[in-house]
């Protein structure tokens, strides 16, 4: 099942290197940017779950005691928090770097971008509050985005687990919950 996903993504990879091309002008994200992993749930299918801890294995020694202490950190603030939703730091961003890159989900592929969301309307990432990403075609006073080419196609990780491509490569992801979830 793994090496089916792993050419599943080889061309999700494709296809979002267009989007990313093709919005470019928008897109302010460079490598030390780490934004989109300061703060989420970053929903995991249980098959990408698996696909990333295949890679967490592989790591140097110092790195995944790292990993280690940042998931059992965020479990305690978990379980002490009252809040609705958990937000939090992803455990695998190390020294702001993702630890494990080629492995990231499908949340962290489709982060930068500006894609529609079922109900119609427009997905914004994070950063755009701060001046980087889409700032320059986002109101943020009446919410407005103009673009003159959103993409039409909806980036959400169940919509793309759903697709047409997952169906080609016989996937079978499971459930779907915080990465944080899976530990």
């Amino acid at each position: 099942m793994l090496k089916r996903y792993e050419k599943f993504l080889e061309e999700l990879d494709k296809e979002l290197r267009g989007y990313f091309l093709e919005q470019e002008q928008y897109i302010k994200c460079k490598q030390g940017c780490t934004d989109c992993c300061e703060k989420g749930e970053y929903p995991f299918s249980r098959l990408e779950a698996e696909y990333l801890m295949y890679g967490f294995l592989n790591l140097p020694k110092d790195i995944k005691s790292e990993i280690r202490k940042n998931i059992m950190d965020l479990k305690i603030t978990k379980q002490n928090s009252n809040a609705e939703r958990f937000l939090y730091k992803c455990p695998f961003l190390v020294n702001k770097s993702c630890t494990l890159y080629e492995r990231r989900g499908i949340v962290c592929r489709t982060f930068g971008l500006a894609y529609l969301k079922s109900d119609g309307t427009i997905n914004l990432p994070n950063c755009t509050n701060q001046g980087l990403n889409y700032a320059k075609v986002f109101n943020p006073e009446t919410k407005e985005i103009y673009l003159d080419n959103p993409i039409k196609k909806e980036l959400t990780i169940d919509k793309i687990l759903r697709s047409n491509l997952a169906e080609k490569y016989e996937l079978e992801c499971g459930e779907i919950r915080p990465l944080i979830d899976w530990f």
